[in-house]
């Protein structure tokens, strides 16, 4: 009995850029990338949320610990870094201009479901006091100038100026509600740091509050400005060094395999071509 194998109808090919595929691989390739895509979109949601809640985590989790010097200024520095080495990944290797906004928004879909399921409905703290940070237009600003000029250098001086200057206007307007003085027993307070006496913590650090004593700092707002400046001068360096970390991260080198000797296989840098038997007796 013998089976003729016939080719499948021409309808069964598809011509993706220049190479023949057949619909089912073609298929099962676009399936096998989303699901890669939802991995990495993952991976990256995890790791840049653990990386800014364990360098800026304190100055982002409650309302009444966003101040106008130390939360201004480093917020921004730690939150650049992976929109930066991420930008060279889908720049330099896919031309897509988005790695900015999607690192910020998976960092920002990171802390939500952080503070909905961690914060509020386990420990029952109101969203007026642990409200997560908004970075999204610096994040548009980083890669708008990237497409626009092409150019790590100038997207680091322009975008990563911006980025941080950006940052505390792109807030404001949720946190001047809580900057408003009241008056609380007989003290001046700010309604945020009301908030915080009425919704105590466990442990407050001994550093976060000592910059913001006075009441010209309490409830003025010029040390803001100051503080965005210096943190768009780090920013540009943050930006440079982060870049050449994804653009190590991103080349892909082989190393020689030393195993294939062990199972009776030749090194493929070391093999040569056997010389063909003659058969013939000549």
């Amino acid at each position: 009995m013998t089976l003729s194998i016939k080719p499948p109808p021409e309808g069964e090919f598809i011509e993706i850029y220049g190479q023949r595929w057949s619909r089912w691989a073609a298929s099962l390739s676009a399936r096998l990338d989303i699901v890669i895509s939802f991995i990495i979109v993952l991976a990256i949601t995890a790791a840049f949320h653990l990386h800014f809640q364990l360098l800026a985590g304190d100055w982002d989790f409650w309302v009444d610990w966003k101040d106008r010097q130390y939360w201004v200024t480093l917020t921004p520095i730690v939150a650049i870094t992976f929109p930066a080495a991420l930008q060279y990944v889908l720049w330099e290797k896919f031309r897509l201009p988005l790695g900015a906004t999607l690192s910020i928004t998976c960092l920002m879909a990171g802390a939500w479901i952080a503070r909905v399921f961690g914060f509020h409905m386990w420990s029952y703290f109101p969203f007026s006091l642990i409200w997560p940070v908004l970075m999204i237009p610096g994040a548009l600003v980083l890669d708008c100038v990237l497409v626009l000029t092409g150019n790590f250098f100038f997207t680091a001086v322009i975008g990563g100026m911006g980025f941080a200057v950006l940052f505390y206007p792109g807030n404001w307007p949720m946190l001047a509600p809580y900057h408003l003085p009241v008056e609380v027993m007989g003290t001046l307070v700010s309604v945020a740091d009301y908030i915080g006496y009425t919704f105590t913590r466990t442990s407050t650090p001994e550093y976060l509050r000592f910059i913001e004593r006075g009441t010209l700092r309490t409830f003025g707002g010029h040390s803001a400005w100051v503080a965005s400046a210096f943190s768009g001068f780090v920013c540009v360096l943050t930006y440079l060094v982060w870049w050449h970390i994804g653009m190590l991260m991103a080349r892909v080198t082989t190393l020689p395999n030393r195993w294939r000797a062990m199972f009776g296989m030749a090194d493929n840098q070391t093999a040569a071509v056997a010389p063909v038997e003659n058969t013939h007796g000549t």
